[in-house]
């Protein structure tokens, strides 16, 4: 009978540890698929791409451009601005500019919308 006690409570013990290890890795927002976290990562890695493409066309024609001028003068690729599951805009303006990624999420879920802007600097949106 003590045996089996014992058993019992080393099987709950590792059921527990089991539990927890499986609520706590879990990368992401909460709530948030793999897909999801994968595409909020590869949203923001595109992100910084343009907005480093924005320098660049700032410091060769003195101003910033709009996404499809950056596509045209070969500064970024063309997929860059079509992301699965993501909106991309640019707003400029003389002095600076903002990037969004808005999120379009399937019906039923959430997902987080991102924007960075001339200071390279990427933040969740409300």
């Amino acid at each position: 009978m003590r045996a089996l006690v014992g058993i019992l409570i080393a099987a709950l013990l590792a059921l527990g540890i089991y539990w927890f290890y499986l609520t706590r890795s879990r990368p992401g927002a909460p709530g948030s698929t793999p897909v999801q976290t994968i595409d909020a990562s590869r949203a923001k890695m595109d992100l910084l791409a343009i907005a480093q493409a924005e320098r660049t066309y700032f410091a060769e024609h003195g101003s910033y451009a709009s996404l499809d001028e950056l596509v045209t003068s070969g500064a970024i690729p063309g997929e860059r601005t079509r992301l699965e599951g993501f909106s991309i805009t640019a707003e400029t303006q003389a002095d600076g500019f903002t990037l969004t990624a808005r999120c379009q999420p399937p019906p039923g879920q959430s997902c987080t919308s991102f924007a960075v802007d001339q200071s390279m600097s990427v933040h969740s949106l409300p």
